[in-house]
């Protein structure tokens, strides 16, 4: 590697808005994030469904007519 060209790379925390800290290493010397593995949705199973049945059904039914000409 050449000298002088590189970011100086330096052990980090990443915080998050929940309180939850990361040790890692980073260019970056203090990174705070809104959202982490510790309190996002699909990870701690409080994920929500939607509904795609329903907005299948009305795309149809808005272009039923458009079917019918072919």
């Amino acid at each position: 590697m050449k000298k002088d060209i590189h970011p100086e790379y330096n052990k980090t925390t990443i915080q998050c808005a929940c309180g939850n800290s990361i040790e890692t290493g980073s260019t970056a010397k203090d990174i705070r994030v809104e959202i982490c593995s510790s309190c996002h949705p699909f990870f701690t199973g409080k994920q929500k469904l939607i509904d795609s049945a329903g907005r299948i059904e009305r795309f149809r039914k808005k272009y039923e007519k458009f079917q019918g000409a072919k």
